[in-house]
């Protein structure tokens, strides 16, 4: 990681205004090597919102096999919550602690998954966005829900995706990751196009509807048994 990106003590005035400034630095283009590592990032919430909890997996990506991804590492972080929740800026929320766990790792991914819009976003600043940013790597987010923007019907086929639009802007994609479940929404975070983004998405696709870098990171999260990983 670079210099400091900006400083997290802002009120949510100056955090808005910010965000429109940051998103003109993103890349929506593909800038990207060769991609040997895929981290998978969650990041939650504990004792009522009190702590933030970032949980990361990094996994090899290895095509001609037939796993495809294999487990490397993992990290947990928490620490005390800076922000209160407020709409439309759960990046500053949420985003220091991620950048305390990034720190933590031994091997630096090429590529970044995260569970949270890229932007796919108001302000096209959503928490992938924000930490692609920060961590000047090329970043995915793949969302359960959708935070903005209007669809069509996505067919049920595995693969089918439609595009997500804001007026006459295309800002992510609705894809079904599998059959007979809710779709999943895809957007660049930064330097990734859309159509990079979804292909990678799909090729990390395991037996559920998340690619296996968010769901092994939402699991590592979920875990009670987490004090040897802090």
């Amino acid at each position: 990681m670079d210099a400091p990106l900006h400083d997290w003590n802002l009120a949510p005035k100056e955090a808005v205004a910010l965000q429109k400034v940051l998103a003109k630095r993103l890349e929506t283009t593909d800038r990207i090597g060769s991609v040997h590592h895929i981290a998978g990032i969650d990041i939650g919430f504990e004792a009522d919102g009190e702590i933030t909890r970032a949980a990361i997996v990094v996994l090899k990506w290895q095509p001609d096999t037939p796993q495809h991804l294999t487990m490397v590492e993992q990290v947990v972080h928490r620490e005390p919550t800076r922000m209160p929740y407020i709409p439309g800026l759960l990046s500053f929320r949420e985003i220091p602690a991620a950048l305390e766990a990034f720190a933590k790792l031994a091997i630096t991914p090429e590529l970044v998954m995260v569970d949270g819009q890229g932007i796919a976003h108001p302000r096209r600043l959503g928490v992938a966005a924000h930490l692609g940013l920060w961590l000047n790597l090329p970043t995915i987010g793949i969302a359960k829900s959708r935070l903005t923007g209007q669809h069509e019907e996505v067919g049920n086929t595995q693969g089918d995706w439609v595009p997500l639009t804001s007026g006459n802007e295309v800002i992510g994609a609705v894809l079904r990751s599998r059959k007979n479940v809710k779709p999943v929404f895809v957007s660049p975070g930064h330097r990734l196009s859309l159509e990079t983004s979804l292909d990678w998405v799909v090729r990390c696709l395991g037996r559920t509807k998340l690619p296996e870098p968010t769901r092994l990171a939402d699991r590592l999260a979920s875990r009670r048994d987490q004090k040897r990983l802090t």
